[in-house]
């Protein structure tokens, strides 16, 4: 069915219609990461031994080519060649449940642009057609923010923040062994934490075509939101500077690409009115 026709549909219906076609959206989305998630919860030794227990492991991608850059530079401090942990399972339907909250976890995000195209698909039809066409690419912007925030999430924050608290001892006779599920959740919180910051572009797009945000107001509260971004970043982040500032960095990099996005729209905003104002005047 085309979209057209689709968002055509969609206006004339009743609140109840709105109901059920919310119900069938919320059905293919949960429908899509059950899929996507038993296919994780099969292919156990990849998802497991590979991608989630990869960065406890000190040839995952990430520690190489840290080794690789301080043989370059000739700073043996940042090669990473140990990960004095061990991970284990203390209850005995431990493995079990992480299996189960793991699978989920990578269907969702597999499944997040098809989950978020479907969210699309419910509201467009509610916009104006200005809005509609200002918003259009919507959700390959936000799918592509969201795997560039899951990507460093996993393959930066999370493998120097394991090696920072592997390596944090208290007293040398005090040994780290991680609960599996300590581990797993450390885990997924990174990684949902930074795919959700990165989303931070188009949630000042929308704010800026909404006329709610400015890039002037955004400018002026450029100090507030450092500290508010370095907060966030200590509180998803173990307590290491280096981790707070790698997570602190594109996040302000996205908050002044904001700045510039709202810039963008505010141009394009007054170009328009200047182009109506011309017209009544002929």
């Amino acid at each position: 069915m085309a979209l057209d026709q689709y968002q055509e549909e969609e206006e004339g219906m009743s609140f109840l219609d709105h109901l059920e076609a919310l119900r069938w959206h919320l059905l293919r989305s949960v429908s899509a990461i059950l899929i996507l998630s038993v296919a994780a919860f099969l292919a156990k030794s990849f998802v497991f031994g590979v991608v989630i227990l990869g960065p406890s492991k000190v040839d995952f991608v990430t520690y190489r080519w840290l080794c690789e850059v301080s043989d370059y530079v000739g700073l043996p401090a940042l090669c990473i060649d140990e990960l004095p942990f061990t991970i284990q399972s203390r209850q005995m339907t431990g493995q079990f449940t992480m299996h189960m909250t793991s699978s989920f976890v990578v269907g969702f995000i597999a499944a997040f642009p098809f989950v978020f195209w479907e969210v699309w698909r419910f509201i467009s039809p509610g916009l104006y057609d200005q809005e509609r066409n200002a918003a259009r690419g919507a959700v390959f912007f936000v799918s592509l923010l969201f795997f560039m925030g899951a990507a460093f999430g996993y393959y930066i924050l999370s493998p120097l923040s394991i090696n920072f608290l592997s390596n944090y001892q208290l007293d040398p006779s005090i040994l780290n062994e991680f609960d599996i599920t300590s581990y797993i959740s450390t885990l997924t919180m990174l990684v949902l934490a930074s795919a959700i910051m990165f989303q931070l572009p188009v949630v000042v797009y929308f704010l800026a075509m909404s006329g709610l945000v400015t890039s002037g107001m955004l400018k002026s509260y450029r100090r507030h939101a450092i500290v508010v971004i370095l907060v966030l970043s200590a509180i998803i982040t173990p307590p290491d500077v280096i981790s707070q500032i790698l997570i602190a960095m594109p996040i302000l990099v996205l908050y002044e690409a904001g700045i510039q996005i709202a810039k963008r729209l505010e141009r394009k905003r007054a170009r328009k009115r200047a182009e109506e104002e011309i017209d009544d005047a002929l």
